[in-house]
């Protein structure tokens, strides 16, 4: 593969990494995490934790995060840049969630106090329930029958990328500017004007391919090929599932369309994947079929 862009592709994994996952990089995170979180939450210091958790047995399934941070005063912040769309994706960041819960337990006499918990997903899809209303950022909380928020240790915010549509002659917000960056950062081949800020001089050096090292350049290359990889596969079926729910729905009946559609996508994605190498755990966690029934799939 013969690199053009000149800049890298942040949701490509070692893109994301080699931008936020860095301890010389910090205040990049910090910067762009103070825009997404509340304005009652603003980060002034963390710590890069081990992504990698265990469960309580040996038996227990891991996970593993993209990033995840421990702030000053005990805050937790997971971090994921979703690159396809997934089945049960809502469902596995709550699973996510229970690791920083669980590990801030205490041996002996403890009150049960708990610091808070933000799981923050940048994706480069958008939920297929609010396509009837675009948005970019959304927040999600416990809440009680009168929508009064119940517990407010416990975060999600989803930041859907394709609904960010404004032009860099739009951009007002430090918000709208890291929207912008992560969106077109591939695409330019110059700092635009409207990105001037000190951070973002920062970014742009940290992204610039022709300063990588040569082993820097093929990793980059192997993750780049992956993430075009899974998005063809995984949106190429996903949209095709979708139209043929819609008819198959018509015809036979509505919810049984849909159920079916779905089903016929998950093998197909999951055949695809697997036709390209893919991992196994991977096909598994995106399409939502057991290991054994990818292993089995010819």
């Amino acid at each position: 593969m013969v690199l053009q862009d000149k800049y890298i592709n942040p949701f490509t994994d070692f893109g994301f990494k080699k931008l936020f996952g860095s301890e010389p990089n910090k205040d990049l995170l910090i910067d762009f995490l103070n825009q997404v979180l509340p304005r009652k939450h603003q980060i002034k210091e963390l710590t890069y934790a081990s992504t990698e958790k265990l469960g309580n047995t040996e038996t227990d399934r891991k996970a593993i995060f993209d990033l995840y941070c421990i702030g000053e005063n005990g805050e937790r912040f997971i971090v994921e840049m979703q690159k396809a769309k997934q089945n049960f994706f809502k469902d596995r960041s709550v699973y996510y969630s229970s690791f920083p819960i669980q590990e801030q337990a205490k041996k002996g006499d403890w009150n049960y106090q708990l610091a808070a918990v933000y799981m923050v997903g940048v994706l480069d899809f958008t939920f297929s329930e609010d396509e009837a209303e675009p948005e970019v950022r959304h927040e999600v909380q416990l809440k009680d029958q009168k929508c009064r928020v119940f517990y407010d240790k416990l975060t999600y915010i989803y930041l859907e990328m394709p609904n960010f549509i404004k032009a860099e002659a739009e951009l007002q917000t430090n918000f709208d500017k890291w929207m912008y960056i992560l969106q077109q950062l591939p695409n330019l081949q110059n700092r635009p004007p409207a990105l001037q800020e000190r951070i973002f001089q920062k970014l742009f050096e940290a992204a610039e391919i022709a300063k990588f090292t040569p082993d820097e350049k093929n990793k980059y290359e192997e993750s780049l090929k992956y993430y075009r990889d899974l998005k063809n596969v995984v949106d190429t079926s996903f949209d095709k599932g979708k139209v043929e729910g819609k008819v198959e729905g018509k015809a036979e009946g509505k919810a049984e369309g849909k159920v079916e559609g779905k089903e016929e996508r998950n093998l197909e994605i999951a055949l695809q994947m697997k036709a390209k190498g893919m991992d196994i755990n991977l096909i598994a966690e995106i399409t939502g079929l057991s290991i054994e029934e990818v292993k089995d799939l010819q």
